[in-house]
């Protein structure tokens, strides 16, 4: 994953459409976001703003806030914090790279990912 300690969302692998578009379905800019982000960055803030998006993916998908806050998970490694949550999306079939109206395009057309094979025992 390619991530900027700058602004860490607004790249990542997969032609560079974030997580947050996702987690808001849709209603919101990447560039907005960015913007937000980046002044926050710069007063050392930017944690309160990316903690409030694993809160809302928490939220939605009923997950546990541990092993501690959301808003310490991101103060202490943000970038660590931004790849749990975009494999948490990953792993529930989203596909960050073509963003949030052609993801529900392939959950209507009942399009899914193909299973990940683990190499195992062969004969």
């Amino acid at each position: 994953m390619h991530t900027s300690p700058e602004f860490p969302p607004l790249l990542y692998k997969d032609n560079g459409l974030p997580i947050t578009e996702i987690i808001n379905r849709g209603s919101k800019t990447c560039v907005s976001r960015g913007v937000l982000f980046g002044m926050l960055a710069m007063v050392g803030c930017a944690c309160f703003y990316s903690c409030f998006y694993r809160s809302k993916l928490r939220g939605q998908y009923d997950l546990q806030e541990e092993p501690c806050t959301d808003c310490l998970v991101h103060f202490c490694c943000a970038s660590c914090a931004l790849c749990q949550e975009y494999r948490e999306l990953k792993n529930r079939g989203f596909d960050m790279g073509i963003g949030w109206e052609a993801n529900m395009d392939r959950q209507k057309r009942g399009v899914t990912m193909a299973p990940i094979v683990v190499p195992g025992m062969a004969r």
